[in-house]
């Protein structure tokens, strides 16, 4: 239920709009003058502030400036009986979602009401992607360990050509976050990096992922689609599990790279793709040729540059790093104090054989993280994370 404070210093208006207002299924509180509805916003969550401009100890205008300056601000519509163009204008200004004037006109009032709240929830709604966005997209490789100096320095050499580049390594291991650095380093940053996991792909669609269809192409190819090789024009395109891509699809990415040309499924019409190949796969590619699975062509146009990346139990001693930095993450992601890890405890996630990578270790850590006290001890870690890895 939305939640609505309504600030006023006239008694009987605040009667009046209680009344329709929980008529209409909001729930609301009340605040006589704006010293105490500031408090009650600070210490309350509401999706909707009607506040009075002309009120004692502080005026409706002050209240809006502070309410601006909070993290979580609600909508605010200003409402007043001495009210000016300019004052109107001067809110709108500061922040306020509206204005209006008494006497209310209650249709209206209705009306921008549901209007702020479709606002509040759509801020909500940004907050919440923007956060998932920036927990998936981050491009930060944390270690200190020879084996990841060795990535790293081979990212550092790599990033500024355009040599495509294959990504070996075990699920969960960060292959994309190599991705991502590589085109983060490189002469091509400005443009996209566009993103294609293979394996979640049904075989008999990844040549119109790929490679985009004309309408009318096949039963549910209602209208024209860019396939990722001409969204990634003038940046790269990471090929992720590559080597769960049919034998057809690898042809005509063979054929892609080749002759840096594509043509839409149902199409005739060649399209030229200046584009960078980053690929990654956690199979051994090798013996997926001589299975007869994957085509040893594409392999070498694919392989310019090879590079391996470990496991987390071949660089342990990056644990106590990515502990600490995963603790701090998530704890922010939370809004929760951060927790500290007791040594015996470091010691614990050590000897833990992380099957899963980097993907299972940060999962175990959100665990103890939610599951434990103000100190991760390694009671915690044998009781919460080990019985679950083995």
């Amino acid at each position: 239920m939305p939640k609505i404070l309504i600030i006023d210093d006239e008694k009987p208006i605040r009667n009046t709009l209680k009344e329709i207002l929980e008529y209409e299924k909001f729930q609301i509180d009340e605040a006589a003058d704006g010293a105490a509805g500031l408090e009650m916003v600070k210490n309350g969550k509401y999706d909707v502030v009607l506040c009075d401009i002309k009120m004692p100890k502080m005026d409706g205008m002050e209240v809006l400036d502070n309410i601006m300056k909070l993290s979580d601000e609600p909508a605010v519509i200003m409402i007043s009986g001495h009210g000016t163009i300019d004052v109107a204008v001067d809110a709108l200004k500061k922040g306020a979602f509206d204005y209006i004037a008494k006497p209310l006109d209650l249709n209206r009032l209705l009306i921008t009401i549901r209007n702020a709240l479709d606002r509040t929830e759509l801020v909500k709604e940004t907050k919440v992607l923007k956060k998932k966005l920036s927990k998936s997209k981050t491009s930060e490789i944390i270690g200190d360990s020879e084996a990841i100096h060795k990535v790293l320095e081979m990212i550092a050499k790599v990033a500024p050509t355009d040599a495509r580049v294959l990504v070996t390594g075990g699920n969960g291991s960060g292959k994309e976050l190599i991705a991502r650095q590589i085109h983060e380093k490189s002469n091509r940053a400005d443009a996209p990096l566009i993103e294609v996991n293979c394996a979640a792909i049904p075989s008999e669609l990844i040549e119109s992922e790929l490679f985009g269809h004309e309408k009318g192409a096949f039963t549910s190819a209602i209208k024209q689609r860019i396939g990722k090789f001409e969204q990634a024009i003038g940046g790269t395109l990471f090929l992720d599990e590559i080597g769960d891509m049919s034998l057809s699809a690898q042809a005509k990415v063979l054929r892609a790279l080749q002759e840096n040309k594509i043509t839409r499924v149902g199409g005739e019409k060649e399209i030229s793709v200046d584009v960078r190949i980053i690929a990654a796969t956690n199979k051994d590619l090798k013996k997926e040729i001589e299975a007869g699975n994957f085509r040893e062509d594409l392999y070498h146009r694919l392989s310019v540059i090879l590079i391996q990346n470990p496991s987390l139990n071949d660089r342990k001693e990056d644990i106590p790093l990515l502990a600490e930095y995963f603790v701090k993450a998530i704890c922010e992601e939370y809004g929760t104090a951060t927790k500290s890890i007791a040594k015996d405890a470091m010691k614990e996630l050590q000897k833990i054989n992380w099957t899963g990578n980097i993907r299972e270790f940060r999962n175990v850590m959100e665990r103890l993280i939610i599951l434990c006290g103000p100190t991760i001890t390694a009671t915690d870690v044998v009781n919460f994370a080990q019985p679950l890895s083995k």
